[in-house]
């Protein structure tokens, strides 16, 4: 069995060079740093990246969520060792009211929020995260948990786009473990954050159970796998829903007007991601949609179109209408009159 690389691998030359590739192009890098172990670790990376040449400039920046008295401290630590690091340092205090339930999706999106609008005042094209292997674990199995679909268990992305914003995880085929150890080696500070053990969040439960998993083979590398798999399964069905719903589409006007067979003759998982595709298209929010209702949506359509019937059904806030002679309407749903 081959042993794992040492962790002082990470500082080469061809490592760094890898870790960062997708950035040589940008304007500018916002790299979010936390002062957890992670976190440190990527902002000393990105530091020694930085002198294999000419590179972009880098600003660090840490959210003050406001949730914990030490946290202040916390983003002056950080704002020092960023400026050892001649790296620039940016706070970005979560101000008002905070939720008494859903504490850490809020804090999560007020987080990417306040990250945003920073790197638009900077002129960043790059949001860097420190998320690692063991982090793509955990959403994995939360994600499976909450009974996600194929696109859900290919957890998170290396790269995407966050309103024009690239935002790159290059840490996340990286164990945990091996941050920690090159941290201890190069003898890089850091704080640890007492809400990554508290129980009352889910992350934290399903991290105390991975010890127990991985003695079973369900390790974070092979549950990373399985993330790298079902994202390259949800790409080839994407290319054929795509390709499909262009068949079901033969001319392009104003309406969504669809040609229902298509969604009858291909398999259930395409007639699915066709009609997500559709109701996108037609300007339908689908975050809050559940999976479930939107497969029940799509075998009542596959079903009547196969029956020559016609079919009103109203899923996540769209009408879709299916008449006798197999076209496929979808709109949103108009806005319900108040006092009838």
């Amino acid at each position: 069995m081959s042993r794992p690389a040492p962790a002082t691998d990470l500082l080469s030359s061809e490592r760094l060079e890898d870790l960062f590739a997708s950035l040589t192009t940008a304007r500018k890098i916002l790299a979010a740093v936390s002062g957890g172990p992670d976190s440190m670790a990527l902002m000393h990376l990105l530091a020694s990246w930085r002198q294999g040449g000419c590179r972009p400039l880098v600003v660090v920046a840490t959210v003050d969520h406001g949730l914990r008295p030490e946290a202040s401290q916390e983003a002056a630590f950080v704002a020092s060792e960023a400026t050892t690091l001649t790296l620039s340092h940016r706070t970005l205090p979560w101000t008002g009211p905070k939720p008494a339930t859903g504490l850490q999706e809020a804090a999560r999106s007020a987080r990417y929020d306040l990250l945003v609008d920073l790197a638009r005042r900077e002129g960043a094209t790059h949001l860097v995260t420190a998320h690692t292997l063991d982090d793509q674990a955990e959403t994995v199995l939360m994600r499976l948990s909450r009974g996600s679909g194929i696109a859900g268990l290919g957890g998170m992305r290396m790269e995407r786009d966050l309103d024009g914003l690239r935002l790159v995880r290059p840490l996340l085929d990286v164990p945990k473990r091996m941050l920690l150890d090159l941290c201890a080696q190069e003898r890089w500070a850091f704080v640890r954050d007492p809400s990554n053990a508290d129980e009352r969040f889910a992350r934290v439960r399903w991290r105390r159970l991975m010890p127990a998993l991985a003695a079973e083979g369900l390790t974070a590398e092979r549950l990373a796998s399985l993330a790298r798999r079902a994202r390259q399964t949800e790409e080839a069905l994407d290319i054929k829903a795509r390709e499909a719903l262009t068949r079901a589409r033969p001319v392009r006007d104003a309406a969504l007007r669809l040609d229902a067979a298509p969604f009858a003759e291909e398999p259930f998982e395409i007639a699915l991601r066709m009609l997500i595709l559709a109701l996108r298209e037609a300007g339908i929010d689908l975050e809050v949609s559940r999976l479930g209702r939107l497969e029940d949506c799509a075998h009542r359509v596959r079903e009547a179109a196969r029956k020559g019937g016609g079919l009103k059904v109203t899923v996540a806030s769209a009408v879709i209408r299916l008449d006798h002679r197999g076209g496929l309407m979808i709109a949103p749903e108009p806005p319900r009159k108040r006092g009838r």
